[in-house]
């Protein structure tokens, strides 16, 4: 109730472009036909992003909303609270999936199944990522699928024969959504590959299993890269629509223009030139940081816990090796179970491989983190300090973290189709400065309509911005022109330096922004409000 509440509330915050740029932009201009952003995973001559998933997600939802418009069923169903919320909707939905495996799973892995799905539900990871339009969420839904698939039923029976054949499937699925996907399906496909093995007495049937999963990933990859090509060939569902040649001349266009996005996808973040162009971190951030701001002391005590797996076996080894009795045995549960830690620990050192980490990389793995911490009553001793941190992680990602952009958007919409501009039609410059790129979508104008401008100055200089919004201001050729600054409170003062007067601003409250983030001081004096919101200031062209 928490999860899709909130997400129809809406939550304000703003974790990062990729929750727009990557899906539901780039529908709503195909669909919606409306001014949007395409973002360059898009537009390159070698795309890096499938389209199938936000077809599947933000494309199905818009083409509803348009649908109920279309026949009269909803006179304004399209506008920036729908654009915002129904894929939102569509993704908290789909985050079902993960407590159902989690149901499932507990029995099988140890675990206690209520305080897994507590653990699950009560996580700010779950309530704020999961509930966005982030391909990382659909990499953890397609893990919890994988796991569910790899795991026997709680019967501990032996693996379903259908099993080898969706596996494929997902695994291909997954890594078509994203490459990383391969680093968090190792271990849950050794672990697959290890009980086909032991299980199956004939090297004939571990074959063909192995067979079925190739065939049926391959088969997977075809309709992909088949969708794909169609669609970065023609660039965009309208051309897509409207193909005129023959069936046996789009075939052999397509062989020519093979599109595979994931390899255009490894091909591009393989080069350290190009990730250092998004960041570069050290490569423990991952480790000693990220995973401690999403999944706090779960991740500690998982560290400690193998510690303790390690300095068992090595005390095991080091007796059976002065004893002379050959391998040690396996290793003892007293600490858990040491191959969900696996699950957990091998694709961070994976992704920590690569000098751009972001902890969004790592939101797929709290489904095996939550399963370990289930078990032998692990995590209840530390019951408040998990309440407090998801508390405050869901409060600062949910709510303060660029939290006044989504709802100016909102209040800017109202504006440029309030009756009086659709009446006396003004011309509108909306220039963004020191916040995170805005979804256009969201401002829900036509491609048709070139009244609105939306200049986005990202973390301009000073002098820049300036320069910018004097040349906006002294636009003589335009006489009913509308000139909106929208700036952190943080960076407010910057614009008494640039020579211009204002006639009214709108403070929209909470706005936290890291990148110019507020002064302590301020925060305990009259003006912290101020420190904490988002200005929407309208320029006075008369002065």
């Amino acid at each position: 109730a928490l999860r899709a509440g909130w997400c129809l509330l809406p939550q304000a915050g703003y974790l990062h472009p990729d929750e727009f740029f990557q899906a539901p932009e780039v529908m709503a201009g195909d669909i919606l036909n409306l001014q949007v952003y395409y973002p360059w995973e898009f537009l390159s001559r070698s795309p890096c992003r499938t389209v199938v998933f936000p077809l599947m997600t933000s494309g199905v939802t818009y083409w509803m909303i348009k649908s109920l418009q279309q026949l009269d069923l909803c006179s304004r169903c399209i506008n920036s609270y729908t654009l915002l919320v129904s894929p939102r909707l569509l993704f908290t939905i789909f985050s079902f999936v993960l407590d159902c495996s989690v149901y499932r799973l507990a029995p099988f892995w140890e675990a206690d199944p209520w305080t897994a799905l507590v653990l699950l539900a009560g996580s700010y990871v779950t309530l704020v990522f999961y509930t966005r339009t982030f391909s990382n969420a659909l990499e953890g839904l397609f893990l919890a699928l994988l796991m569910v698939l790899v795991s026997p039923g709680k019967s501990g029976g032996s693996l379903s024969q259908p099993a080898s054949s969706l596996i494929g499937m997902v695994t291909a699925a997954g890594f078509f959504n994203r490459p990383t996907f391969l680093a968090f399906a190792l271990m849950p496909l050794l672990y697959w590959a290890g009980a086909i093995a032991n299980s199956q007495k004939s090297i004939k049937t571990v074959i063909h299993h192995f067979l079925k999963l190739v065939l049926c990933a391959c088969f997977t990859a075809v309709v992909f890269i088949t969708a794909d090509t169609f669609y970065f060939t023609s660039m965009g569902l309208d051309n897509f629509y409207s193909v005129k040649e023959s069936p046996w001349d789009v075939i052999a266009q397509l062989h020519e223009k093979m599109v595979v996005t994931p390899l255009n996808f490894l091909s591009y973040n393989l080069n350290p030139y190009n990730l250092a162009l998004h960041g570069s971190h050290p490569q423990v951030t991952h480790f000693a940081v990220n995973s401690i701001m999403l999944f706090g002391i779960l991740h500690i005590l998982a560290i400690g816990a193998g510690f303790k797996m390690l300095k068992k076996y090595f005390q095991q080894l080091r007796e059976v090796t002065g004893n002379n009795r050959g391998s040690p045995g396996p290793l003892a549960h007293s600490e858990g179970n040491p191959i969900l830690l696996l699950f957990y620990f091998v694709p961070l050192v994976f992704l920590s491989l690569f000098s751009h980490q972001e902890p969004r990389f790592l939101i797929p793995l709290i489904l095996p983190l939550v399963l370990f911490s289930a078990s032998q009553n692990r995590a209840v001793k530390w019951k408040p300090v998990i309440v407090i941190f998801n508390i405050l992680g869901a409060l600062l990602f949910g709510c303060l973290h660029q939290g006044g952009l989504i709802p100016c958007l909102f209040h800017l919409e109202q504006l440029v189709h309030s009756p009086e501009s659709l009446n006396h039609p003004r011309h509108y410059t909306l220039l963004f400065a020191h916040t995170y790129m805005p979804p256009r979508s969201l401002l829900n104008i036509k491609k048709s309509d070139t009244h609105i401008e939306v200049i986005d100055m990202a973390g301009s200089e000073e002098e820049t911005l300036c320069q910018t919004v004097e040349q906006q201001a002294n636009n003589f050729t335009c006489n009913d022109c509308h000139v909106f600054v929208i700036i952190p409170g943080t960076v407010r003062a910057t614009l008494t330096k640039c020579g211009v007067s204002f006639k009214n601003e709108t403070l929209i409250f909470p706005h936290l922004s890291m990148e110019d983030p507020p002064q302590i001081p301020f925060l305990f004096s009259g003006n912290w409000k101020s420190q904490l919101g988002l200005y929407i200031l309208h320029v006075d062209r008369d002065q």
